[in-house]
């Protein structure tokens, strides 16, 4: 080992690091209603595109634009619970740091509803139509 590296001895396994992963996953789906509501409209996106045969390059826009929500999601749960943690009280800067990543949230649910329409919509609508 070079001086100065750090020491893996410390470190978690590849295991257990997945484990914590899902841990995460599990907390946020069990105590964030609004990821439940982003579970049911990935959910409801991906089946939707399967129905409409989408295209290689329509999935990954798909895919990251759900990824994109997700990553929104999550970095917003783990930024309040340590707002809450470092600030139990209430404090204008902790309401700032929680409206900004909500927002963030929100910002990036609305840009997939754009892009979901861009992709869905008009296949979806073909397929409504009968065309």
């Amino acid at each position: 080992m070079m001086p100065g590296a750090p020491s893996n001895r410390h470190s978690p396994s590849r295991i257990a690091s997945f484990r914590y992963a899902f841990s995460g996953m599990r907390h946020m789906l069990s105590t964030q209603p609004n990821a439940r509501i982003h579970a049911i409209a990935a959910v409801c996106a991906v089946a939707l595109g399967v129905w409409l045969g989408l295209s290689r390059a329509e999935w990954a826009i798909l895919a990251l634009t759900i990824g994109f929500v997700w990553t929104a999601e999550f970095i917003n749960t783990a930024l309040e619970a340590m707002v809450d943690l470092a600030s139990p009280g209430l404090h204008p800067l902790a309401k700032v740091s929680k409206d900004v990543s909500a927002a963030a949230v929100f910002v990036s649910a609305l840009i997939a509803v754009v892009v979901g329409l861009l992709i869905l919509g008009p296949p979806l609508w073909a397929r409504v139509l009968g065309g």
